[in-house]
């Protein structure tokens, strides 16, 4: 690859050029930040259950948080790249001026395929499947519905793949090309550019699968025009674009370092914890800057700004490093050959954010109000499954099941115009995956009987 041919405005569903004061590159930006499939980010778990009384992070405060530190790193390092291109106006252009919008605009698509309650809502859509192989619709288990490729899908749902539908798809009744933003902006976020039956976690790049059988086909457009490497025809697998390091690095400095703020915030760690934790940091990534940081710190009474300063001085360093270790390894990303994230390479020169891993690990993830959201989220999602999967694919639906499938909106109902049991099921997986932690939960209380829906 080349810096000079892996951009482009072309988008997805237009053959039009963008004209007017903002770039291809901006309007990918507004058309996001302005969707109701980003806006339903806010009610979207993101490590601890959604606020009471105390405000933590949701999908959509921690998208728009990556937006910002991806905006800095596409702008330190695009202004970098564009003084190698003083003689290509177009190329010295992007670099130096859209590279920025670029990176913020996939920041705040990377998570917009994620269902309602994180991860566990992934693992919770993955087993109905695994759980439910053998299970008879109309005399035929549920996997004989599918083929080997359609069926690796549905049991290893992927969020990252997820988002390339929601941002591609033409959904009933709506845009042709979904969100119709240009290929290097959907390209940045295709951490994982191969098939669900390529997935190999020996491989950075092949660690989950970045697209469904359904979008193969502009995934492999997009791949193809932005010359990026291929590594494997069947299954298809190619190497990462050089722009993923940046969208990666963002996610990874924001959840690594917020995480433990919110958790302070909650009064899981104590202030003493978290100083000791981030000044150990601090301490490795800013030589140097130890005791400048820590007396202006001391100088902060509120406990909270205290540590929000502590927070916004550690992702400095961050984007510091992670633009240096891009340049530094640039010809290695080009030609496929990195096999590190940005924030990996760091890590292991300098050891700095183990602590904070793993207070992260024994702390946060394992404390009783994170397993008690994952457990409710996945029984909401695996029951609402058992509802919506078999009146999907049953030739005559019963009476019980043709209500449920009024209940779809009209743009999941693709399903009414015939397709394949896999562009059926599908369907199925647009609706729950676009729910919010409320509204899912909602859902299934109404369904199920907990209480009895009226009409307000």
């Amino acid at each position: 690859m080349k810096f000079e041919s892996i951009f482009t405005e072309k988008r997805v569903g237009s053959d039009k050029v963008s004209s007017g004061t903002r770039s291809g590159f901006q309007r990918d930006f507004d058309r996001l930040i302005f969707s109701s499939a980003f806006r339903r980010l806010q009610n979207k778990t993101q490590v601890f259950p959604l606020p009471g009384t105390v405000f933590v992070h949701n999908r959509l405060t921690h998208s728009l948080e990556v937006a910002s530190v991806g905006r800095s790193l596409g702008k330190m390092i695009g202004e970098k790249i564009s003084d190698s291109f003083k003689n290509n106006e177009d190329v010295f252009e992007f670099y130096r001026y859209e590279l920025a919008n670029v990176i913020a605009a996939a920041c705040l698509a990377h998570d917009i395929g994620n269902p309602a309650f994180g991860h566990s809502g992934e693992k919770a859509i993955s087993n109905y499947f695994i759980e439910n192989a053998e299970s008879k619709i109309d005399g035929k288990g549920l996997k004989e519905f599918f083929s080997e490729k359609e069926w690796m899908d549905l049991t290893s749902f992927e969020g990252n793949a997820n988002a390339i539908r929601i941002l591609t798809h033409q959904f009933r009744g709506r845009f042709k090309g979904g969100f119709g933003l240009t290929y290097t902006t959907v390209a940045s976020i295709l951490k994982y550019p191969c098939e669900a039956t390529a997935v190999d976690k020996k491989f950075r790049h092949r660690k989950k699968y970045g697209f469904f059988q359904g979008e193969k086909p502009i995934a492999l457009e997009i791949m193809q025009e932005l010359q990026m490497i291929e590594e494997s025809t069947e299954p298809i697998i190619f190497k990462r674009h050089p722009f993923v390091y940046l969208v990666e690095a963002a996610d990874d400095i924001c959840y690594s370092i917020v995480d433990i703020e919110d958790a302070h915030r909650l009064k899981i760690l104590t202030r003493k914890e978290v100083e000791d934790a981030f000044m150990g940091v601090i301490g490795k990534l800013g030589k140097g800057s130890e005791d400048k940081t820590y007396r202006y710190y001391k100088e902060i009474e509120d406990t909270g700004e205290a540590i929000a300063f502590l927070r916004a001085r550690i992702i400095n360093f961050l984007i510091n490093h992670s633009t240096q270790v891009f340049l530094d390894h640039q010809h290695e990303i080009l030609n496929g050959s990195f096999g590190d994230t940005l924030i990996d390479s760091i890590e292991k020169n300098f050891g700095a954010l183990k602590s904070i891993q793993e207070i992260s690990q024994e702390r946060i993830y394992q404390h009783d109000t994170v397993i008690q959201i994952e457990i409710a989220g996945y029984n909401v999602m695996s029951e609402l499954l058992c509802l919506f999967i078999p009146a999907l694919l049953k030739e005559k639906p019963s009476h019980k099941e043709e209500k449920i499938l009024k209940l779809f909106p009209y743009q999941f109902t693709e399903f009414e115009l015939a397709g394949s049991p896999y562009e059926k099921v599908m369907n199925a997986l647009d609706f729950l995956s676009g729910m919010t932690d409320e509204y899912a939960t909602e859902m299934y209380r109404k369904l199920k009987g907990i209480v009895i829906p009226r009409h307000d």
